[in-house]
């Protein structure tokens, strides 16, 4: 996020796309409805019914996979009617009149035709994003799990720089995590390509950085995303895997394919704190503590450094996950030991600028601190890019609009999208274990438009078959009459009817993230 969550409630526009927000991020989302009781004005895209649209002052149901064409019409729009900040785009930006020129085909009449967004609530809604003073911009996974997600995030930062709303209280563009680590997941190197702290491994200074502070030769090669890692394996090229936290047989795409590859390795590893789907496939499992089972930090969406502290001691046979890594390392051969998460966090200080500054004593004494923070007596920066962006100016990216790699088709007329739901987390490691929230919605569930419904002869509750190119299940039926017609929902949280046994792995070619959010489906009444 360029801005903190209580941003969120400075804003005079809010637009949401591609996140239901009150259900997946329920604290944020309580945070926007405060901000539309205040007198915010709240412009929403998304093809189904959430509880967010009885909020909006004006809902675009977009066909799942064209937003770039809807961000290019609001922006056609804004400059066709001068909206846009002239000043801020001449004084901090490049770039400008390629955008300009691309985006000038996209005209509400033709966005409308590859989005079914009627061309006046396009226009209403680019008029009421470019009035506001200032607009913020909030997305998540229904904007990134597309083959085109990388297009659709910069498209989403086209926006926000044309109307001049990066770098102020109350504006900005701000991604969603979806879970309470990911973000710190990555800003600690847990990516392919980089260091803590996003610093490149192909880069001389930076590897000679590293093995100094770490006192081994290092590789300068970029590694495999995980979506690259599990048809390796299949090809023989991955022997070993071990995973940490993750469920991929009920969360990446195309299920079968998922399995196939984890039973394709010669060595599973996994370190969780339950028996997931994925664990029972494994060959060693190394049982991990819970959140409340150890000390350390987590970092947030709004790139906030939080502390985590013991609440009880861990369960028998359990040990922290830091704790499990250094010993292997220390069997593996390169002695790895620390006295407390406090001294991992020194070492993390010491090798990543953008956390030079934090440490558990800060953090203890309740200071606030979100990156980057690069020495000890900095306060931490909650706005992103106030006077300059980190490149000096934000460059726009004129991109067109690229259909989604599946559209229906006469044997499969259906677009699924995927998601989540209030009541559960994720796959359901910890949330399906709770008797409440499991009591709340016990199954799995595929959400119909009315319309749809009635053509199928299916009423609510019946049992419906959902099938696409790559397998099919069985589930029961819940008529939405605002869902647009022609989509589909299921939240994939159940094993009982995986919805990732449907999706399509097809990947967006930069991120690598699979196209969770668009795959072509057959109902039928079972």
């Amino acid at each position: 996020m360029t801005n903190s969550i209580a941003d969120i409630e400075q804003a005079d526009v809010i637009l949401i796309t591609g996140s239901n927000t009150t259900e997946a991020h329920p604290i944020i989302g309580n945070g926007v409805r405060r901000a539309v009781k205040r007198g915010a004005r709240l412009v929403l895209f998304d093809p189904r019914g959430i509880r967010l649209a009885d909020l909006a002052t004006v809902w675009c149901r977009q066909r799942p996979g064209t937003d770039v064409a809807w961000i290019n019409g609001l922006m056609h729009v804004i400059l066709k009617e001068r909206l846009h900040d002239a000043a801020f785009i001449e004084q901090r930006t490049e770039g400008f009149a390629a955008l300009e020129a691309t985006v000038e085909k996209y005209d509400p009449k033709t966005v409308a035709k590859i989005t079914g967004i009627p061309a006046a609530d396009l226009a209403a809604a680019a008029r009421l994003y470019a009035s506001g003073q200032p607009s913020t911009i909030l997305y998540s996974m229904g904007i990134t799990q597309h083959t085109t997600g990388t297009d659709n995030v910069k498209s989403l930062a086209n926006l926000a720089m044309l109307c001049g709303n990066i770098g102020m209280p109350g504006g900005g563009v701000n991604p969603l995590r979806g879970q309470n680590n990911v973000q710190g997941a990555c800003d600690m190197g847990c990516l392919p390509n980089v260091y803590p702290g996003y610093q490149k491994v192909d880069d001389p200074a930076v590897k000679a950085k590293f093995e100094k502070a770490w006192g081994r030769t290092l590789s300068d090669q970029v590694g495999l995303t995980v979506t690259q890692m599990l048809p390796a394996a299949i090809e023989g090229r991955i022997r070993a895997l071990y995973l940490m936290g993750e469920n991929p047989v009920l969360s990446d795409a195309d299920q079968h394919h998922v399995e196939k590859a984890l039973e394709a390795v010669g060595l599973l590893v996994v370190q969780d704190i339950f028996l997931t789907e994925t664990a029972r496939l494994a060959d060693v499992v190394l049982p991990a503590t819970s959140y409340a089972e150890r000390e350390g930090t987590v970092t947030n969406t709004e790139r906030r450094v939080q502390r985590m502290r013991e609440v009880v001691p861990p369960i028998a046979g359990a040990r922290r996950d830091w704790e499990i890594i250094c010993e292997l390392s220390t069997r593996m051969g390169y002695p790895m030991s620390y006295e407390s998460a406090s001294e991992v966090m020194d070492e993390i200080a010491s090798v990543t600028p953008s956390y030079g500054g934090i440490s558990h004593a800060r953090l203890d004494r309740g200071e606030q601190l979100r990156w980057p923070c690069p020495n000890p007596t900095h306060p931490g920066t909650p706005i992103l890019h106030t006077a300059a962006f980190t490149r000096g100016k934000g460059l726009f990216h004129a991109i067109e609009f690229l259909p989604a790699n599946e559209l229906p088709s006469r044997k499969y007329p259906f677009v699924l999208t995927t998601g989540r739901m209030l009541e559960h987390f994720h796959t359901g490691t910890m949330t399906r274990r709770s008797r409440g929230l499991d009591a709340l919605e016990p199954g799995p569930f595929v959400e119909l438009n009315s319309d749809d419904a009635r053509v199928l002869r299916v009423a609510d509750g019946d049992r419906v078959r959902v099938a696409s190119r790559r397998g099919a299940i069985e589930l029961a039926a819940r008529v939405k009459p605002r869902n647009m017609a022609g989509v589909v929902f299921i939240p994939f949280h159940f094993h009982e009817a995986a919805a990732n046994v449907l999706t399509n792995p097809a990947l967006d070619p930069v991120a690598r993230i699979p196209e969770l959010k668009v795959c072509a489906v057959n109902v039928e009444r079972v």
